[in-house]
Parts: structure tokens; C-alpha cells; sequence
């Protein structure tokens, strides 16, 4: 590819760059974002080749990455529209995208076409160009959820791009996306950021954090991502995201009743059922 924008250089974004360099598959990379600081940094790494503030640098590029959190995607989407050519192909990172979907309906009219959303399951923790990293999708997932407006073209460019990354590409609807992220992805993020932010408020929280050791950091993790990213996502995703959550409770709920009847074996039973399932999991996963 010739020319590759990219809307928001952090660890999505930055490390998308990177891996097309390292395959040696785009000439000239451009990056934009909210954040001029972190641009620079972007070019001082040398994993963008300019950097820009205006929307029209997306006229004539191969491909377009919007990798900014999708509360912006809707400014994004209508920033560029007016700008895209018929060779342009536009893709995103966003972890929902139903909301994304619509919006790009809605917004790009009539390119729509040109847009193959998609979400990298390779996030982390920490956010910025500084987290980039050059093997953040090797061997990781990414979904797409075509449009049936989309070429096969279009799809096979961000599908290569992908691969280019080291990724292993899967194909969902967008429904059905969001339903499986509220349970794997958004619900765990919520519910660290809750433990977290209940034991900061509790009377004793100092004294808390001070004994908090393996456990509670490796179950808290991703209290330390980006709110911003995660308010949005949460919001967008919020219908499916609550059914989840209800099944949560339900769970706690049956938890509880046990832990008042001091039940051994019935709390036993719940851990060995969970434990057997995430050994299955990590199984499949090495």
C-alpha cells in the first residue's frame, strides 16, 4: 500500500503501524489524533512517517484504521466522509459494533461500501504510542463483521492488512459480536473496575491496597485501561452488557445463600465446575 491513515496512534493504532513497517507493507504511514504530544512521540518512534490534523490526509490512502475509542467514531466517520475517494478503504478497532455499524450507515451514506468494520482482540492494559508493540496481533484474533455492501475486495485488503500484523482473522455479525464481547470482554471490565473502586472507598482502603497482593492485581489488571475507552464502550454495548451483568448477580445471589448456610460443599462444587472450565479454556488456548 501506498499511503495508510490511521485515526488515534495509541496501542491499537501504533502497533497496527508497526506491524505493516515490519512487513514491509505501506510506503507512508499518517497518523492523527486528539493528542499532538503523543503524535510527536509517534513520529520520534518512528512508527508513523507524518503526522497531521486534518481530516482530508485520508484523500487518496489505500486504507484508513480508525483505532480511537467509539464514543468518537461518529465525529470520525463524518470528518472523513467528504474526503474518501473510490479506492479508499476504511476500517476500525472499535470493541462494539452495532453502534459502529449504524453509524457508518448513517454517516458515510453513499460510501458505506468502502467501510469492513473489524475489532482486534489484543488490547491491554496500559494506552498511548509508548504501549505500541510490533507482536501485539501476532497469532491474536481479529474480527470482522462485513457488511453484504462490501466488496470482496475491500475485504481481502483489510484482511491481508491484518494478517500482515500476524493475526488469525474470524468473521461474525455484528450482533452476535457484541453479545459475546459483553460476556468475555465488557462484563470483566466492569467488574474489576467495580472491586476497585470499592476497596479505594472503603474506610480502611489505605490499609487495604497495603496487603492487596498476587491475586487482586492479576484480578484487577484491567482497572488500569483507558476509562475513556471503556465509558464508551460500556454505554454502547449497554443492552447486551446489562443481560450479562444480570447473570452475574444470579451467580453472586447463589453464592451468597451458600456462604449464609455455610454450604462447603456447595461452594466447592461452584469453584471445581469453574476451575474444570477455564483449564478447558487454556487448554485450547496453547
Amino acid at each position: 500500500m501506498d499511503k495508510v491513515v490511521i485515526f488515534g496512534v495509541g496501542l491499537i493504532g501504533g502497533s497496527f503501524a508497526l506491524g505493516l513497517k515490519a512487513a514491509g507493507a505501506a510506503r507512508h504511514i499518517i497518523g492523527l489524533g486528539r493528542n499532538p504530544a503523543n503524535l510527536e512521540r509517534a513520529l520520534e518512534l518512528g512508527v508513523i512517517d507524518a503526522a497531521s490534523k486534518d481530516p482530508a490526509a485520508v484523500a487518496g490512502a489505500d486504507l484508513v484504521l480508525l483505532a480511537a475509542p467509539v464514543g468518537q467514531m461518529a465525529a470520525l466517520l463524518r470528518a472523513i466522509a467528504p474526503h474518501l475517494g473510490a479506492g479508499t478503504v476504511v476500517t476500525d478497532g472499535g470493541s462494539t459494533k452495532q453502534d459502529v455499524v449504524a453509524l457508518a450507515y448513517r454517516l458515510l451514506k453513499g460510501r458505506v461500501a468502502q467501510f469492513v468494520p473489524g475489532h482486534p482482540i489484543a488490547g491491554a492494559e496500559h494506552s498511548g504510542v509508548t504501549a505500541a508493540r510490533i507482536d501485539l496481533f501476532h497469532k491474536r484474533r481479529v474480527v470482522l463483521t462485513p457488511l453484504p455492501e462490501n466488496s470482496a475486495a475491500s475485504i481481502r485488503r483489510v484482511r491481508a492488512a491484518w494478517r500482515l500484523c500476524g493475526a488469525r482473522l474470524y468473521s461474525m455479525q455484528p450482533a452476535e459480536h457484541d453479545k459475546v464481547f459483553a460476556a468475555v470482554s465488557h462484563l470483566p471490565h466492569l467488574l474489576s473496575y467495580a472491586l476497585v473502586d470499592q476497596v479505594a472507598r472503603h474506610p480502611n482502603g489505605r490499609q487495604l491496597f497495603d496487603y492487596a497482593a498476587g491475586g487482586f492485581r492479576d484480578f484487577t489488571r484491567i482497572a488500569s485501561s483507558h476509562p475513556e475507552m471503556w465509558r464508551d464502550v460500556c454505554v454502547a454495548n449497554r443492552k447486551a452488557l446489562l443481560a450479562e451483568l444480570s447473570g452475574y448477580q444470579r451467580e453472586l445471589a447463589e453464592m451468597k445463600v451458600l456462604l449464609r448456610k455455610g454450604d462447603a460443599a456447595g461452594l466447592e462444587k461452584i469453584f471445581a465446575r469453574a476451575r474444570a472450565a477455564r483449564d478447558k479454556w487454556l487448554k485450547k488456548q496453547q
